[in-house]
Formats: structure tokens, C-alpha cells, sequence
């Protein structure tokens, strides 16, 4: 077995898959020379045992106690001893940041002994059974499983029956008292007293922790943030110093810049006489940490001057959690901060001006899913607006939605596709769901380093915290807010940038990314979030290989899509310009009974579609074009079978005569498939309907013959449709190619139009060498061949089961968001691998939703596809993440 413990001064901020990111970066700043509490770190390698066995390693008790004694050494104190104990905390730490999620117990080592020794040695009675109530209530939670709420009643009890506001007007005899409580509870719902050994308890909080890695919530949030599931968590084990002896100690949380918005100056939270669970819980509402600089002068520049060492070593936004006990500054812990996606931007690009980083590095600090959010609405300022108070922007958005107290109300109301905002006097762990759930979050009490904060920064919910003036009912039925009282189901908006809270809904209007992006905002305007996004998406755009073109039926969103960036289009439906008015031809179509009514539907078609391509081809002018020939089963343009049946048998029953609707109801019987999408579409239908597929490539071509005739240059490519063999596929394009000829031959108009195919089969990924023999250009729909591959309907599934799933761990993430590399992405790989076997020069693409999916790009540009196509409003994204994954 490897060495499973290190002390702080064995590691570094490089170890965190062993050591975790807490205890990587706390043995980072040890080696910086920083003034961190001594300890140790327990790697992730022990958790991954326990959680496979159910048991800790055999040799890690040997390993801890070989820490502890050098430990102790170290302090110069034991722990238990009776006059001046050993304190140590016990924390979580996981590779990849989850905030909260995870289990910490603090002031581990006190007794029904040492706490008469803590509060002798530290002169503060009162403090020690603080210390030692507390060190009950989380390992009572966090260790034995108790409900966190027998402890608050208590503590609300004892504050009642003092008559105090705060906890801080309990004095030594009432915590004394509370203490006694407390273990009367656990003992009461463990059946066992609260254990007076300090190893046992260390021991068993190290279990707690190891288990926490599979608790709901951890489990959720990995979900929620992709974060693999195998990685295990390390647990920190670290002597204690105390922001709760007084007024000259407090707790707090620090930034080296603003995470809501990027800018640099003081930013953060801090809190006398506290430890810090009270700062992140937000239960106490804390000073800006500016105000540090008149409480402790000297402790605030010792702050200030370590965090600018931290941030020059780590190049980055840093957060930063330290203590101060009577005048000592102590560091607890330093990460790379999570950010808002404007301050994400607003950061990189500062740090490249600065000259810490180069503008690679700066394109690889930002996220397609961040250029996502910045995408979202605002609300409008000049809309009239009711504001009900103003608090704290914790993370930014617009969000409007109904008041929910709980997050179970949130989850319910998610369900039945309701839009809400969670609000709450502060959030917790548990509150995760709801947090998911919610459009947006309002808490009444912390600020932006509270758990409320912090995750929802980490998701991009819309938050604000610490509204003072928010009144939260005990019964959590009722808000109210300068006298306006505010029910569940009522309607509020919040506004995560500024703090606002406003009454009702209110307007949105576009963000000044998407203006830009359309070209009505220009980046030289003066807004400076715009700015950095120009300067990254265009050197995304420099260095990618990737291009990028959109999935669009019509020229207004081949227009936007060219405004957005698109260099052509990847995906046209032909299908969709058969809807609508023109429904009455297709039905004329599909129940012709002979070719010269056929013949008749196909020629009122072919002008409309003609004029369709007319628009499209010149909205995209000089770009290409793939248009997908028609590929649903033709009983889609029909009214459904169950409603004709019912339509005719009335009609019957009146005695009237149905006449046409019979003949409909014949043919939707007989073009009735048990698994339609399995059936006659695609390709099948262009073999099997004389003239179809002709029509269509009829109505291309003489749009393009016109075009070009104009002076334009319009780009057509055509795309076969659900193609399993070669042989479907010689004799469609036999076909295109002969109609091809006969318009360039009336038109006098020559050019080249490329004919291809979709590999949406598992067959034709496997057979893309013989496929390639007849084709100029493969486009994987990836939302077909994930269908197929994985044997379900897509439209059926993810209501049914795939949340089940999804908990479960069956998928990590849908394979419709983001693609299956394992099984999907295996068959893309070999149509890639076979098809350019046979054409070196064989251009390939892939036009399923995962064309605007970041994590699935960066896989198409490893497999070695030229371009990916995705909705209009992906296209910004896409292109970030095309650039991004050249310098993977």
C-alpha cells in the first residue's frame, strides 16, 4: 500500500488528485512560508478503499498516529490533555472544488475534561463551551446522522429562555447548560453518549468525511458540475486556531478580486469573534472586509500583502479563507475562486493586459458555457418597476418567478414546469435540489461568500443575498419587505448584478453580448464585459480548426445565424417547408393513386420549395449550404390516425358522408409503422416515391441557376438522408446527378454541387469505406445515431426513465446533451477513420445537437471533423470552444 499521509510540508499545489485541492494548496502555501496552522493530509487514495471496502485501510491508523505525535511535538500540546489541549479540525477535500458539500467537524479533541483546560489556558470560560457545543452539534449532524435542527431548536431555546438575540449573549453557564443538552440528544437518538476519546472522535469524523462522498448532495452537485465520481475526497486534518475568542479574533472570507464582476480591489467577508462555519453558513450577516483595515490594521495588512503573494503565484483569481485569533493571522485554505461568467471574461483578458498570462492561456480560463450565460436576458431599465429592497448581487442574471420557501416546493414546482424563486432566511447544503430547481436564489441573510453565494455562482443561478429588510416568517409561509407582505405563488423578479428585488415580473431585454454578437453593439462601445469577449472569441476564432455553421430551415435564421458568426449551414430540414399551408399537397401526394396525380402533387411542391431555397441560398450567399433531402415518414404531414378514426366514425353516426377524410384514414393506415423512425424515411422514401427526391434537387438546383445568374454565388450541398448501404446511396445520387444535368442544361448555368450523406446508422459508421465510394462529404447526425445506437427513442425516454438513470450513475449526463464518447463517439470515430481511408479528401461534419455542446466539440476536433453545425444561438459558443480545443 502507498503512503497514504502527508504531512502540509510534503506537498503541493500539483497533488491534487492525491491530496485534494484543500490540502494541495494548504501544503502549497506551508512551502510559500505563510503562516498556515501545522497538519496533515489524509490522501484520496484511502477514501477510494474505504468507499470499495466499507472500511478504512489497515495500515492508515499507524500513519495517523505517526502525524499526530509529530503533530503534537510540534504544538507542543495532546490531545485530550486535560490542562491545554490539542485541538484539530477535521475537513474534506476533493480534487475538483464542491463547496459544502462535503462534511467538516471542527474543535475535535474536547471533553467533559480539556474544555475546564481550554478554558483556563485561554482565560475565556465563555469561549471554550462555545468551542465545545459546537464540537457536539456538527459531530451529532455530521457524524452520527442526527437532524441539524434538534441541535438549532435547542440553541433557539436556550436564546429564548435567555432572552438574547444572538448566540453571542449566551454566556459560559448557559452554553455550559446548552453542552448538557446537547449530549442529552445524542444520546436520546444514537442511543450512545457523545464519545469522550479524542482519537475515536477523529477517527469516526474520518469515516463521516470519507462517507460524505456519497452523500445526495455531493452526488447531485457532481451531476450538476460534471465532476467525475471515482475521484474519492482527502480529509485535512489541522490543529485549530480560533476566530471566537473575542472581539479581537473573527473569521472571514477573502478575494484577491471581485468574482461577481472581475474588477480588482477588496473583496469579501469578514466576522469577529466567530469560526468560520458561521461566515459560509450566512447565519450571522458579516462587515465588508475593507472595514478589517480599521478592526485589526495590522492583521489587514498582513491580508493584503498575502494575498497579493497568492495571486502572482497562482496567476488567478484566488479565495481565500483565514482566521484571526487575538491579533494572529492564520490561512485555512486558498483555491482558485469560482466566478461569475462576466468576471470569468473580465479576469482573463486583465491578466493578460497585466502580463501574467498570454492569450492562450487566457482563452483556456473561459467556458462555452460561460459565454452561454452572458448570452441571457436583462431586465429592461426603463421598465416601471416596483422595488421591494436592495441587498447583495451575489451572482449575476435576471430571474422572475414565483415565491417558494422550500426546496421541495422548488423541485414540486419545476415539475409541473413552473418558474420560481427560492427564498430562504440562508441556504444550506440540503437546499441543493431546490437550488437546481429555482430560476433564481434570495437569502436574507450572508453575502457573496455565503453557501447560497457560492453555489450558485458555481451553477450561473441568479442570486442575491443578505436582504436585511427581508422579513422570513419562522413558519416560512410569508416574506415581508418595508410593509409589503409577499405569499407563496406571488411573483417577484431579482436582479443578481445590482441586489435589486422587485415586485411582479419584469421585462427583459437583450444582453449586450447577444447585441454584439448581432452586430447592433460594437466592441470598441465602452462596455468593457463586451470587449473581452470580442478579444477572446476573435482569437478563437484565429487559431481554430473547427468551423462553424448552423442547423437553419429558414433565411431569417440563416441571416441571424450569419450575423452570429456562422461560416455556412450544416443542417437544412427540406421537411420542415412541407408544414403549414402546403400540407394539403402533401396530402395530395401521398394519396395519389396514380403517377399522373403524383406528378401533379410534386409540381405544385417544387415552386414553394424553390422559393424556399431562393431565400436561404441568398441569405447565406457565397457560404455552402447542406440541405438535407426530405427524412421523416410521410405519414408525419397527416393528421393522426386515432383523430381521423374518431372524425370518420362521427361523420358516419350523422350520417354524413366523410369522403375525403375516409381516404386519409386509408392512407394513414396503411402508411402506419409500429416504430416509425425505423421505417420508410430517409433515403427509403426517395427509392420508393418516384420523382420525390427529384422535386427537391429540382427546386435547389434551378435556385442556385438563378442566383448564379444574378451574380451570386450560392453554394448548395445535398444531403442523402438515413443511408445503411452503398447501394441506397449510388442510386439516389444516380438520380440527383441526372436532375443536376438537366437544370444546368436549360439554365446554361454550370457549377459544382457536392452530394453526401448522413451517418446516422451504426451500419453505415462501420461501413463508411464502402459508403465513401458515392460520396462527397459524411455529416453525422449524432441525435439519430445516438437513437440507434443506444436502441431508445429520444422522445419517449427522457421522460421516462433517463432520470432514474441520471441518479443512479448510469449516465453522467444525457447522451443527447453531450455526446457518448464511449459508444456513440466510438462509431463516429471509425466512419471517420474508414471514410477517409477511401477519401483522403473527404470533407466531414456533424450537424446533431451535440454540434453546440462544449464538452462534445472538443471530441469532434480530436476525431478530426472539419466543421460542426448547431442552433443559431450556439454559434458564439461553438466557436469559443473551437478555438479552445485547438490548444488542447
Amino acid at each position: 500500500m502507498p503512503k497514504l499521509v502527508y504531512d502540509f510540508s510534503e506537498g503541493n499545489k500539483d497533488m491534487k488528485e492525491l491530496l485534494g485541492g484543500k490540502g494541495a494548496n494548504l501544503a502549497e502555501m506551508t512551502n510559500l512560508g505563510l503562516p498556515v496552522p501545522p497538519g496533515f493530509t489524509i490522501s484520496a487514495e484511502a477514501c477510494k478503499v474505504y468507499l470499495a471496502t466499507g472500511s478504512v485501510p489497515a495500515e492508515l491508523a499507524e500513519e495517523i498516529d505517526h502525524h499526530i505525535d509529530a503533530l503534537q511535538q510540534k504544538m507542543g500540546k495532546k490531545l485530550g490533555q486535560a490542562d491545554d489541549p490539542l485541538l484539530v479540525s477535521v475537513r474534506s477535500g476533493a480534487a475538483v472544488s464542491m463547496p459544502g458539500m462535503m462534511e467538516t467537524v471542527l474543535n475535535v479533541g474536547l471533553n467533559d475534561d480539556s474544555v475546564n483546560g481550554l478554558a483556563h489556558q485561554s482565560g475565556n470560560p465563555r469561549f471554550a463551551w462555545d468551542a465545545y457545543r459546537r464540537l457536539i452539534q456538527m459531530f451529532g449532524k455530521t457524524v452520527l446522522g442526527m437532524e441539524g435542527d434538534v441541535f438549532e431548536d435547542a440553541l433557539d431555546a436556550a436564546k429564548q429562555a435567555k432572552g438574547a438575540r444572538s448566540d453571542l449573549d449566551l454566556d459560559a453557564d448557559d452554553l455550559k447548560a446548552l453542552v448538557e443538552t446537547f449530549k442529552a440528544a445524542v444520546r436520546d437518538h444514537t442511543g450512545r453518549d457523545f464519545p469522550q476519546d479524542p482519537r475515536e472522535q477523529m477517527d469516526l469524523a474520518i469515516e463521516a468525511v470519507f462517507g460524505s462522498w456519497n452523500s445526495e448532495r455531493a452526488i447531485l452537485y457532481r451531476r450538476q458540475e460534471r465532476i467525475a465520481t471515482d475521484l474519492g475526497t482527502a480529509v485535512n486534518i489541522c490543529s485549530m486556531v480560533f476566530g471566537n475568542l473575542g472581539m479581537d479574533s473573527g473569521t472571514g472570507v477573502a478575494f484577491t478580486r471581485d468574482p461577481s464582476s472581475g474588477q480588482p480591489g477588496v473583496y469579501g467577508d469578514y466576522l469577529q469573534n466567530a469560526q468560520g462555519e458561521d461566515v459560509v453558513a450566512g447565519i450571522r450577516n458579516t462587515v465588508p472586509l475593507a472595514d478589517l483595515e480599521q478592526i485589526d490594521k495590522t492583521s489587514y495588512d498582513d491580508l493584503m500583502r498575502i494575498m497579493a503573494t497568492l495571486e502572482g503565484h497562482y496567476r488567478d483569481l484566488c479565495d481565500i479563507e483565514f482566521t484571526v485569533e487575538r491579533g494572529k493571522l492564520w490561512m485555512l485554505q486558498t483555491r482558485v475562486g469560482k466566478r461569475t461568467a462576466a468576471a470569468a471574461f473580465r479576469i482573463a483578458t486583465s491578466l493578460v493586459d497585466e502580463g501574467v498570462i498570454d492569450i492562450d492561456e487566457a482563452l483556456q480560463r473561459v467556458k462555452g458555457a460561460q459565454l452561454a450565460q452572458l448570452m441571457f436576458p436583462r431586465f429592461d431599465s426603463d421598465a416601471d418597476k416596483k422595488l421591494l429592497t436592495k441587498a447583495i448581487g451575489a451572482s449575476p442574471g435576471a430571474a422572475s418567478g414565483t415565491v417558494v420557501f422550500t426546496s421541495a416546493a422548488a423541485v414540486a414546482a419545476a415539475e409541473r414546469g413552473e418558474k420560481v424563486i427560492l427564498v430562504r432566511r440562508e441556504t444550506n447544503p440540503d437546499d441543493l435540489h431546490g437550488m437546481i430547481a429555482a430560476q433564481g436564489i434570495l437569502t436574507s441573510r450572508g453575502g457573496k461568500t455565503s453557501h447560497a453565494a457560492v453555489v450558485a455562482r458555481g451553477m450561473g443561478k441568479t442570486c442575491v443575498c443578505g436582504a436585511e429588510e427581508l422579513d422570513v416568517s419562522a413558519s416560512g409561509e410569508t416574506i415581508s419587505v418595508n410593509g409589503t407582505s409577499i405569499g407563496p405563488g406571488e411573483v417577484i423578479s431579482i436582479d443578481g448584478t445590482t441586489g435589486e428585488v422587485f415586485l411582479g415580473e419584469v421585462p427583459v431585454v437583450p444582453s449586450p453580448v447577444v447585441r454584439y454578437f448581432e452586430g447592433s453593439l460594437a466592441p470598441d462601445s465602452g462596455d468593457e464585459l463586451v470587449e473581452a469577449v470580442h478579444r477572446l472569441i476573435s482569437h478563437a476564432d484565429e487559431i481554430r480548426r473547427l468551423g462553424v455553421r448552423t442547423n437553419a430551415d429558414t433565411a431569417d435564421d440563416a441571416a441571424r445565424a450569419r450575423r452570429f458568426g456562422a461560416q455556412g449551414i450544416g443542417l437544412c430540414r427540406t421537411e420542415h417547408m412541407f408544414l403549414g399551408e402546403r400540407r394539403e399537397s402533401v396530402e395530395r401526394l401521398i394519396l395519389a393513386e396514380t403517377d399522373a396525380e403524383r406528378d401533379a402533387a410534386l409540381a405544385e411542391l417544387e415552386p414553394l420549395q424553390r422559393g424556399d431555397f431562393l431565400e436561404l441560398l441568398d441569405a447565406m450567399d457565397g457560404l455552402p449550404v447542406t440541405i438535407r433531402l426530405i427524412d421523416p415518414p410521410l405519414h408525419e404531414f397527416l393528421p393522426s390516425m386515432e383523430d381521423l378514426a374518431v372524425k370518420v366514425a362521427l361523420a358516419k353516426e350523422r350520417g354524413e358522408e366523410p369522403g375525403h377524410d375516409v381516404k386519409l384514414l386509408a392512407a394513414v393506415e396503411r402508411l402506419h409503422e409500429q416504430n416509425p423512425m425505423l421505417g420508410l424515411r430517409g433515403v427509403r422514401l426517395g427509392l420508393m416515391i418516384p420523382g420525390l427526391f427529384a422535386m427537391q434537387v429540382r427546386a435547389i438546383a434551378s435556385a442556385a441557376a438563378e442566383l448564379r445568374k444574378q451574380g451570386k454565388a450560392p453554394r448548395p450541398e445535398i444531403m442523402i438522408p438515413l443511408v445503411g448501404a452503398i447501394q441506397e446511396l449510388q442510386l439516389a445520387r444516380d438520380e440527383v446527378e441526372g436532375v443536376l444535368n438537366e437544370v444546368a442544361e436549360a439554365s446554361g448555368v454550370e457549377w459544382a454541387t457536392p452530394i453526401g450523406t448522413m451517418i446516422e446508422l451504426p451500419r453505415a459508421a462501420v461501413i463508411a469505406d464502402q459508403i465513401a465510394e458515392a460520396a462527397d462529404f459524411f455529416s453525422f447526425g449524432t441525435n439519430d445515431l445516438t437513437q440507434t445506437t443506444w436502441g431508445f427513442s429520444r422522445d419517449d425516454v427522457e421522460g421516462s426513465f433517463f432520470s432514474r438513470y441520471l441518479e443512479k450513475g448510469i449516465f453522467a449526463v444525457s447522451p443527447f446533451e453531450s455526446i457518448d464518447r464511449e459508444g456513440v463517439g466510438s462509431l463516429v470515430r471509425t466512419g471517420v477513420e474508414r471514410g477517409r481511408a477511401t477519401r483522403p479528401d473527404l470533407k466531414l461534419g456533424i450537424c446533431g445537437e451535440h454540434g453546440g455542446d462544449p464538452d462534445s466539440i472538443h471530441f469532434f476536433h480530436e476525431v478530426g471533423l472539419d466543421y460542426v453545425s448547431c442552433s443559431p444561438f450556439r454559434i458564439p459558443v461553438a466557436r469559443l470552444e473551437a478555438g479552445r480545443a485547438a490548444l488542447d
